[in-house]
């Protein structure tokens, strides 16, 4: 493994059950494994940060670009590979977490399809090779602590919205002890324009995934139920369940 750099905080894991989880020096989970079914997605609200696909053909998935900003697990990563046949970027700060992921996580290795970024996320946003790429933008950028969202503000998230095609979406999960949903809502309506906003309600955890459009759609609720559907046939995400809980957000 390579050295680690003294500013980021050790990684390891702890198994419970069939579970496996990640840690970066503390009890937080910072994404977790099932040990039986390695490329599934575990977490609730991780598992919401695929809504995206409410909003795209299911049959061009396979074609798309989708990037994750921070690693975690590797679920989000593992799954837009492995099930979903997309071309995948994740860019993550910690070399130790990537190595986690292919040591512990069953992360693959690169690819022509699958590409790992060490790099600080703030900065790779802003490079000229990634924008108007991404399809689905999946943002969970969050330290040792997890006490709120590392990159949080207006021109972040405005930087984000480059990266989109047309069509594409970014999906951010919000959680931390210090963190203010209101005002992170507020820095991404800024960013994007309230009507391109959905988000869905807290999970148990805390968690609130929350939906920015590059290009504000407002399909009606049965054409919804019906990307549902197909969705959770597809791939096996709880996608129906989600359209209970998952609303525009109101201007």
């Amino acid at each position: 493994m390579a050295a680690r750099r003294p500013d980021l905080p050790e990684v390891n894991f702890s198994d419970w059950g069939d579970t496996r989880y990640l840690h970066l020096g503390t009890e937080w989970i910072q994404g977790s494994m099932r040990l039986d079914a390695p490329y599934e997605i575990e977490l609730e609200y991780v598992q919401r940060m695929m809504a995206w696909l409410l909003f795209v053909e299911p049959a061009s998935v396979a074609q798309r670009h989708a990037m994750q900003l921070g690693l975690g697990a590797a679920a989000l990563t593992k799954f837009c590979r492995k099930q979903l046949r997309m071309r995948t970027t994740a860019v993550e700060l910690n070399p130790q977490v990537l190595a986690a992921c292919r040591g512990w996580f069953k992360l693959p290795p690169d690819d022509a399809k699958l590409r790992v970024v060490i790099a600080d996320a703030a900065e790779e946003v802003r490079r000229a090779e990634w924008q108007g790429t991404v399809d689905a933008l999946q943002v969970d950028l969050y330290d040792h602590e997890a006490a709120a969202p590392v990159l949080d503000s207006e021109a972040f998230y405005a930087d984000c919205r480059r990266l989109l095609t047309e069509d594409g979406c970014m999906t951010v999960n919000l959680f931390g002890r210090s963190s203010s949903y209101e005002r992170s809502l507020e820095k991404i309506g800024a960013a994007f324009g309230t009507e391109a906003l959905w988000a869905f309600r807290p999970t148990r955890e805390g968690n609130t995934v929350v939906l920015a459009q590059r290009t504000a759609q407002r399909p009606k609720r049965e054409r919804l139920a019906e990307q549902a559907q197909s969705i959770q046939t597809r791939w096996g995400l709880p996608a129906s369940k989600w359209l209970r809980v998952f609303k525009p957000v109101s201007p």
